[in-house]
């Protein structure tokens, strides 16, 4: 299973230069995506996370989050959309 680890600082210009890896993951079939360490969180982060999340409805895009994500997704109403496996 293919993995991406983000950095600690996740804006504009990461999510940017993180998209050719997520496009090339998310052919591959099951994700994990680590952001155990992310301290900041822009919202192009949140809007890549739950655009992976929604395109990989066959096979699964798994997300481990910091304190710092959970906070973002949780003001944003991303939550349930981010970290339920139900989706």
């Amino acid at each position: 299973m293919p993995a991406i680890i983000l950095p600690e600082r996740c804006d504009r210009s990461v999510v940017e230069a993180l998209l050719p890896q997520f496009s090339d993951a998310m052919t591959k079939g099951p994700l994990e995506i680590d952001a155990s360490g992310v301290t900041q969180v822009g919202q192009v982060l949140l809007q890549l996370l739950a655009s992976a999340r929604r395109s990989s409805s066959g096979w699964g895009v798994t997300i481990t989050p910091s304190p710092a994500l959970l906070d973002a997704a949780e003001l944003s109403g991303l939550s349930a959309h981010l970290f339920d496996e139900d989706i």
